[in-house]
């Protein structure tokens, strides 16, 4: 009697889950969609703003895995795969962006492929602007065979637990298009940029209904402090990055404040996630976590490590958030990389040695 009851109590749990996916599935345009975030920004460089496509002067490889709250059953898991080469030829940049986030026991997954393109202008005392345009195309979908509903519970004469329940026979997959644009200007030490995500605020509602992604404004820039300015030249000296992204979408805005330190091969860094002077939609002060960053880099390799301390309400019991990321830095032709090298300046990053 006693695992009857259980398995009961388990049953009704998933129908209470269920239907509260399918309210906020169902819901109007009142409610909007949040998109996923790396607290490693500029390991993920193309999905922070467009206008960093083919910043480098070599071909670049990026990857990023992010695990969200792992703690919390089926938390979020996203991943990041990017590409960009600078066109010399053509004072241009070209990209490649895929990223897949998934959430929830009912198996909700978001995919979208990205082409980007940048076009830059060296203007005076070397700085370089840089703009950018992102083409998108989305995938989203939800594992039906995941859900419960409340006719489920009751067995026909064959067996089967059959639904007849609408808003599941209105369930589907929803495909969209999806536009960002960007800007960024930035020298050999500094960087500042602006982009907007979702321009044409696509729909994706899994049940023919509205549910439209909001434009997300991110704002970002930094400095490149060297630490040592002596007149013996040293093979490596420490580099301070301080910087900061400002996101807002919606109702929702986030500000993350920090630096990172590089004293070749070893990168440190430390960040913030909230805006205190600030209360989020529940009342409480808004604050998410404390960041920090650890990693190597080297010649062509750079690989990161970063834990999320979780510091908002939900408090350590969500697990906190690692995150993994990768850059890799492919040469291309010594012979035409020496003849081109001065028509840009490769955008400049914390861990330049240069």
């Amino acid at each position: 009697m006693g695992n009857l009851k259980i398995q009961f109590n388990v049953k009704w749990f998933t129908v209470a889950c269920a239907i509260s996916c399918l309210i906020i599935l169902s819901a109007t345009n009142y409610v909007f969609a949040q998109d996923p975030e790396f607290s490693q920004y500029y390991a993920a460089p193309l999905y922070l703003n467009p206008a960093f496509a083919g910043t480098t002067s070599d071909h670049r490889l990026t990857l990023n895995y992010r695990n969200q709250w792992p703690n919390i059953s089926r938390g979020y898991v996203t991943y990041a795969f990017g590409y960009d080469y600078n066109l010399y030829n053509y004072n241009s940049g070209i990209g490649f962006l895929a990223t897949v986030d998934q959430a929830g026991s009912a198996g909700m997954k978001s995919s979208q492929f990205n082409f980007l393109y940048s076009y830059k202008w060296n203007i005076a005392n070397k700085w370089v602007i840089s703009s950018g345009l992102n083409f998108g195309y989305a995938i989203r979908s939800l594992d039906l065979n995941k859900l419960l509903f409340g006719d489920q519970l009751q067995f026909d004469a064959q067996g089967n637990v059959p639904s007849d329940d609408p808003t599941a026979a209105n369930l589907g997959m929803a495909n969209y298009f999806d536009f960002k644009a960007g800007m960024l200007a930035y020298n050999k030490n500094f960087w500042f940029g602006f982009a907007a995500s979702h321009l044409n605020e696509p729909n994706r509602s899994l049940i023919n209904d509205a549910s439209y992604i909001p434009v997300k404004y991110t704002l970002h820039g930094g400095v490149r402090i060297p630490l040592y300015r002596g007149a013996f030249k040293r093979a490596s000296i420490p580099v301070l990055s301080p910087s900061f992204v400002y996101k807002r979408q919606g109702q929702f805005e986030q500000l993350d404040v920090g630096a990172y330190l590089l004293y070749n091969p070893i990168i440190m860094g430390f960040w913030y996630r909230g805006i205190p002077i600030n209360e989020n939609v529940q009342g409480n002060i808004s604050q998410d976590a404390a960041v920090l960053i650890l990693g190597f880099q080297f010649d062509q390799l750079e690989l990161t490590y970063s834990y999320d301390f979780t510091i908002s309400a939900l408090g350590p019991i969500s697990g906190g958030t690692h995150e993994v990321a990768m850059k890799y830095r492919l040469p291309i032709n010594m012979k035409e990389k020496t003849k081109k090298k001065e028509r840009f300046i490769p955008c400049p990053t914390f861990n330049r040695k240069e």
